[in-house]
């Protein structure tokens, strides 16, 4: 049976990305994807959802 958690992200750079999916990663879960949420003013993500899986 898979567990799964999402992680939300109001900023959204590299750096950012990288250290949520490296310290979830470390908690013993996979990287599922990721979802942005666009905003209409920029190109940049406004929002970023990290979906990671375990096996429970």
């Amino acid at each position: 049976m898979l567990e799964y958690k999402v992680t939300e992200l109001s900023t959204v750079t590299d750096e950012e990305l990288e250290a949520a999916i490296n310290s979830t990663v470390k908690e013993g879960w996979n990287l599922d994807g990721i979802q942005f949420a666009m905003s209409d003013s920029s190109k940049r993500p406004a929002m970023a959802f990290i979906l990671f899986t375990r096996e429970v």
